[in-house]
């Protein structure tokens, strides 16, 4: 169906609908050589603490529900006390897919949004939240991403298989945000069919849903080994 002008002005009037945020910090951490790095500080900070707060500082985000490990439960609850948004901590599963699912269970009936969120990725900005959030409320399913710099191969065996053409490459982040019941159907569709899901986008285009892609944040990295642990102090004093 063409979309005309008008039907985009309807789409940019449509009222918010109530967003929560599930912040997924579950995993073992196992390229950061024995460095916990949820609980790694940054600044003096944990860095779950930064996650949690751009979420807790965002005006279209009403709850916010972390996942984590079993043992850091207590940790977490103790860290983000203050924060007025945080409904609950709750244990994370085996893999993403029975995190996310924990994090979902846990959002009160009114959410009807869900912002998907890595608890290493600390450097969220508020605008990248507030332009998924309002694409994924017009959409129902949208993530931030940004064009991918370097050449990207296809490798099989050690050998080159094909090359993408650079210019529909993105690298997509997150929040990865979605329509609840969505989410909620194609993650149980993925469990039910073992289906390999590198990401919640890749849940909902199993559905043969179509994911908005906004504008991301190059600030906006993903904490995976030491060397990102090291860029991200630099990055909170500002010096890049």
């Amino acid at each position: 169906m063409k979309i005309t002008k008008v039907t985009r002005q309807i789409r940019k009037l449509l009222p918010l609908k109530p967003c929560g945020a599930v912040i997924v910090a579950a995993g073992n951490a196992t390229r950061m050589g024995g460095i916990d790095k949820i609980m790694a500080t940054i600044d003096h900070e944990p860095m779950i603490l930064r996650t949690v707060r751009a979420f807790q500082n965002s005006d279209v985000v009403r709850q916010i529900v972390i996942v984590t490990r079993q043992d850091l439960i207590l940790q977490v609850m103790d860290l983000c006390s203050g924060f007025d948004k945080v409904r609950a901590v709750v244990a994370g599963g085996d893999d993403r897919v029975q995190s996310v699912r924990a994090g979902l269970q846990a959002l009160s009936g009114e959410i009807k949004l869900v912002a998907i969120h890595d608890g290493a990725r600390p450097f969220v900005s508020n605008a990248v939240i507030d332009r998924t959030v309002r694409a994924a409320n017009t959409y129902a399913a949208a993530a931030p991403g940004i064009p991918v710099k370097d050449t990207v191969k296809v490798v099989q065996g050690g050998v080159v298989i094909t090359t993408p053409e650079r210019k529909y490459l993105q690298a997509i982040q997150t929040p990865q945000v979605f329509d609840v019941d969505i989410l909620k159907g194609a993650l149980k569709k993925a469990v039910l069919e073992k289906a390999p899901i590198t990401d919640d986008c890749s849940a909902v285009e199993r559905l043969g849903m179509s994911v908005k892609i906004v504008e991301g944040d190059e600030r906006n990295i993903k904490i995976t080994t030491p060397m990102d642990l090291q860029l991200a102090q630099l990055l909170a004093k500002e010096i890049l």
